[in-house]
């Protein structure tokens, strides 16, 4: 494995599947994309926090009504001590950019996960 994969198991906490199923067709190819994970989720003096790139992928992820992406967000988001009425604007951010019938279908098992995740 090269050293943008290692970097990006390390920074967050999982291999992405993207890099992986990359690594699965080309050495080369999972080393440039990890690069391009590397450089989106760099920590950049007077940048985004880690916690606020997060909280903007879990809003973009339900905004295009991707549940099963928001829902494993979500463990990352109370890593990062994300209030629940942080993810509430969140929710209701994507409401706005995605539609309420995404929103309808999306909500139901977020709020399912929040709960079972203990956000409060």
């Amino acid at each position: 494995m090269g050293k943008n994969i290692e970097e990006i198991k390390t920074l967050k906490g999982f291999m992405p599947r993207a890099i992986k199923y990359a690594g699965d067709m080309n050495e080369d190819f999972a080393e440039g994309l990890a690069g391009f994970y590397k450089a989106i989720w760099a920590d950049r003096e007077g940048g985004l926090s880690m916690k606020n790139k997060h909280i903007l992928v879990f809003t973009v992820a339900c905004s295009n009504n991707n549940t099963e992406s928001a829902v494993k967000i979500l463990s990352r988001l109370k890593k990062f001590e994300v209030t629940k009425a942080e993810i509430m604007d969140a929710m209701m951010m994507a409401a706005w950019t995605g539609g309420i019938q995404n929103f309808t279908d999306f909500s139901a098992v977020v709020l399912k996960e929040m709960e079972r995740l203990g956000f409060e």
